[in-house]
């Protein structure tokens, strides 16, 4: 077993902090805590473990980051649906003197997907006879619509294709505008996760698909994220882990 593992904290005991917990054992993680419902965060106790994976809910993801940073650990902020307090986090990391990594999906699958789209929208300026469009389908329990997936992939087409320049995440009544990139989401049984970008001209349809086939790929990235966080500081995003995995600036 590897001695020189953080010690983790598992920060929600759903189905993915399950998952993490089963993963986390598996690859020799030692877990000291788990946070739940009826087990909160005491910013006044002394807990034993070095990086909290938060897979709460995003109502509990600015206290359960204010506990944490009080108690001057460390963080892999795996929940979405909590970007409107993304200043607030930020100020409080800072202030605090700690390492927290973010991403809307932790599976590197997913992640690799992201750079593709980056390439695919960059060459879209030179072929105005295509139209992009993103759909996501997640599981009837997910409470965010569009999933936070869904909206970075769509932050990262209308930074790179620049006759997009807004987002139409509801049912269209009418013709939609050149000017929209169109985000449609679907809640239906179990489905772990399946995001997709459609390029479409007259002549053929590009179809660019992650599907998850398990919870166990966002547990593994959680995991290597929090293995990079542990003893630094700083706010990044889960890309910048990747990035330099992948040594790329």
């Amino acid at each position: 077993m590897k001695n020189n593992l953080p010690k983790i904290a598992i920060v929600g005991y759903g189905s993915m902090g399950k998952e993490i917990e089963k993963s986390a054992l598996a690859k020799g993680f030692q877990i000291s805590n788990i946070f739940e419902i009826d087990k909160q965060i005491d910013a006044n106790q002394n807990y034993d473990f070095d990086v909290a994976i938060d897979f709460s809910f995003p109502d509990s993801v600015l206290e359960n980051v204010r506990s944490l940073s009080k108690l001057k650990k460390n963080i892999v902020l795996a929940t979405t649906g909590w970007k409107k307090h993304e200043e607030t986090i930020k100020r409080i990391v800072s202030d605090n003197d700690i390492g927290l990594v973010y991403g809307s999906n932790f599976s590197v699958g997913m992640n690799i997907l992201f750079g593709i789209v980056e390439n695919a929208s960059q060459m879209l300026n030179n072929h105005p006879d295509y139209d992009i469009s993103i759909n996501e389908i997640h599981h009837t329990r997910k409470k965010d619509s569009p999933s936070g997936t869904a909206l970075s992939l769509a932050d990262i087409i209308l930074k790179q294709l620049h006759r997009k320049n807004k987002i139409l995440d509801d049912t269209s009544r009418g013709t939609i505008p050149g000017d929209a990139l169109h985000v449609t989401s679907a809640r239906v049984g179990d489905i772990t996760g399946t995001h997709t970008v459609y390029i479409d001209s007259i002549a053929d349809t590009i179809e660019l698909t992650h599907r998850a086939k398990n919870r166990s790929g966002f547990a593994q990235g959680a995991l290597l994220a929090a293995e990079w966080i542990y003893g630094k500081k700083g706010y990044f995003d889960f890309r910048d882990v990747l990035n330099n995995i992948w040594k790329k600036d």
